[in-house]
């Protein structure tokens, strides 16, 4: 039975060899990390977002670089997109081919409109079940021509996973046992190896063909108790010491026995770490969820300042069009990279092929509403969808409760004596005429407290007075289709960059009125099935007496565009991601009832139904009453049309409740 046992192991072991083997040829990797050396494990819960009390204490370790030692501030966040093709259908019922990203991880959060950026807690699990081509979609039910009464929602209850889709768990090291013995006396039992397998204290490792399990031999998975190991000089009673480095050594304790033979030069005993999510990943997956599966807009993406941030990007090739070998990129448009290679341009960075993967990073250092896009062919890629959305929060919507933000602000741009001061986070105007995070020029004495949502208050940026404060959020795209540029772009045709001239306008992928439709909108697409292709409404949901932050974009290539708010005074804050104050800390915010964005621009407007925005106590009710409804429109004209219908376009509608509940974006509820 031994021997059996031991021919079984051989097997097992040659499999997983040749398996890993495979498995490096492939080249579609996903990552995200655990523990960094910004974000140690051991200092922090990278599983959630710190309250924000000071600076993280940062000190130089052995190497001579900044490392965190205390108070570690923000956490990781992961992501991963798939690069590839899709249909969206626009309001008037045509079928629009894109060029486009598509979700492969967050996808539950990302079908109900929200970011799809999650913890690694989150990221880093495995779907049960089988993922099958056109999910979520599929696995919720919708199925083509089956499409409900409008304005009924889709059903988007039946899947619920958000982590990153073809993750796998993987053996990460496989070595031969060159001895193993425990020796004539204890329990412990000590390993000798062929090559370092990589292991710590606490690790768990698995051996395999010695026999088998205690007392025929060491089979099981133990705890690693000293690794790496060095014998002492005196030695170890009835084990021989071989003389391998420390790093080929490791120990484990069998506590049910002792005076197990001692194995040696094995043909068969083998070590292996345990399974782990290293990035390797299941393609079979990743191409079934991934292809013919892009969205407008992109996949969203949000994170908090101080956060690392890992985005994979996957390009799953495009099937309707076989003859591009299309490389693409990621490219944070304005966004102060770690490294010019995370930054999507390829003629400083890096483009992904058709069948590989690239994790992006980034380090959030400031608040601000951001866009990303493929930066490979601008013109046309941006034309054809592939542009996406990306905001980061500002710290001081982590400050503790009843917490003073103007001291806050104090204590990120190093104003406050005695506390350290880290350099990623300090504005100081003299040195940076850049910085737009200046501590107020007046303290009005503003504190940390709760919103209309009875959750904690949420700001646009760090403004340290309240100005941005704000109870709802919600990211808008402009956008633009033009029908003849995506016919010829699936057609095989060279495409008229000159003559390119949009004619549907879009918010967040859809014109009106698709645009106040509920849940996520499916197209069915050439492989039959039907896929999110347009996940993200534009209901604009305002408690009475409330904020709206609209975090606005304008990805388009060839037009201008202006929107309008009539009756509901816009209160802009941040332009390009930067707070409007000067330098001297004096607000520069204003009230207006339109802005027009050129295509690669950002601002940040609130829409203020309070009495603050009306201006005296009691004007909200009378003005904004409950279950009234106004609309956000562009003013022109040409631009309120589908194409060949003379009505639609870029135009949202904005419902009052008595309360919203459900969340505070996309997806809520107007009660």
């Amino acid at each position: 039975m031994s021997r059996r046992f031991a021919g079984a192991v051989v097997s097992l072991a040659v499999f997983i060899l040749a398996s890993t083997a495979c498995a490096t040829a492939q080249s579609f990797r996903v990552q995200c990390p655990t523990s960094t050396i910004t974000h140690p494990s051991t200092l922090s819960n990278n599983n959630a977002e710190p309250a924000y009390s000071a600076p993280t204490t940062l000190s130089l370790n052995g190497s001579g670089y900044l490392v965190p030692t205390a108070n570690v501030n923000g956490a990781i966040k992961c992501q991963q997109v798939s690069g590839g093709d899709g249909y969206s259908t626009m309001a008037n019922g045509t079928q629009t081919f894109m060029f486009s990203f598509g979700p492969l991880s967050g996808l539950a959060d990302i079908t109900n409109g929200r970011p799809g950026t999650e913890f690694p807690s989150v990221f880093n699990t495995t779907y049960q079940g089988t993922l099958l081509p056109g999910d979520p979609a599929t696995t919720d039910g919708i199925v083509a021509n089956t499409w409900p009464a409008w304005p009924t929602p889709l059903a988007t209850g039946g899947f619920t996973y958000n982590g990153a889709v073809g993750l796998a768990l993987d053996i990460a090291n496989l070595v031969n046992i060159y001895d193993i013995s425990q020796g004539s006396s204890g329990n412990t039992v000590y390993v000798q190896t062929n090559s370092p397998l990589g292991v710590n204290v606490g690790n768990t490792v698995t051996i395999a063909g010695t026999g088998g399990a205690p007392p025929a031999g060491y089979d099981g998975t133990w705890t690693v108790t000293a690794a790496p190991y060095t014998f002492p000089t005196a030695g170890v009673p009835g084990v021989t010491n071989y003389a391998f480095p420390a790093t080929f050594n490791f120990t484990f304790t069998i506590p049910t026995a002792t005076g197990l033979a001692d194995v040696n030069e094995s043909q068969t005993a083998a070590a292996s770490t345990g399974p782990v999510f290293d990035g390797h990943v299941d393609p079979r997956q990743i191409m079934d969820v991934g292809v013919m599966n892009g969205s407008i807009p992109a996949p969203l993406v949000a994170f908090d300042e101080d956060d690392e941030m890992f985005l994979t990007l996957t390009n799953v090739g495009m099937i309707m069009r076989p003859d591009l070998f299309e490389q693409h990129t990621i490219h944070f448009h304005g966004y102060p990279n770690a490294s010019s290679v995370y930054d999507g341009v390829p003629d400083a960075s890096v483009a992904i092929n058709i069948g590989g993967s690239f994790t992006y990073y980034y380090l959030a250092p400031d608040a601000g509403t951001y866009f990303w896009h493929c930066h490979i062919t601008p013109p046309e890629h941006l034309q054809m969808g592939m542009v996406g959305q990306l905001y980061v929060r500002p710290r001081q919507n982590r400050l503790a409760p009843g917490a003073s933000l103007y001291a806050g602000l104090q204590l990120q741009n190093g104003q406050v004596a005695g506390q350290t001061v880290d350099l990623r986070t300090v504005c100081n105007p003299a040195a940076d005429i850049l910085c737009s995070a200046v501590t107020p020029a007046i303290n009005t004495l503003a504190v940390q407290g709760t919103d209309k949502l009875g959750n904690p208050q949420k700001y646009t940026y760090n403004d340290g007075d309240g100005s941005t404060a704000y109870d709802v959020e919600y990211p808008l795209q402009i956008h633009g289709f033009d029908p003849n540029f995506h016919f010829v772009g699936m057609t095989f045709n060279p495409e008229a960059f000159a003559d390119m001239k949009d004619k549907f306008f879009l918010l967040n992928g859809r014109s009106y009125p698709d645009t106040v439709t509920p849940g996520p909108m499916a197209t069915e697409s050439s492989d039959g099935r039907m896929h999110y292709s347009q996940p993200m409404p534009s209901i604009i949901n305002i408690p009475a007496g409330g904020k709206a932050l609209l975090r606005i974009a304008d990805l388009s290539v060839s037009e201008y565009g202006t929107l309008a708010s009539l009756g509901i005074p816009m209160k802009e804050v941040g332009f390009m991601a930067k707070l409007l104050r000067d330098q001297a800390g004096n607000n520069q915010e204003f009230y207006t009832n339109s802005i027009t964005l050129g295509g690669g621009e950002s601002l940040d407007v609130i829409l203020d139904a309070s009495d603050a925005g009306c201006g005296f106590t009691g004007c909200a009710a009378a003005l904004y009453p409950a279950g009234s409804t106004f609309y956000l429109f562009t003013p022109q004209l040409d631009h309120l049309s589908n194409d060949q219908e003379n009505f639609g376009g870029m135009m949202t509608e904005v419902h009052i409740c008595n309360s919203v509940t459900g969340g505070n974006t996309y997806g809520n509820t107007c009660n």
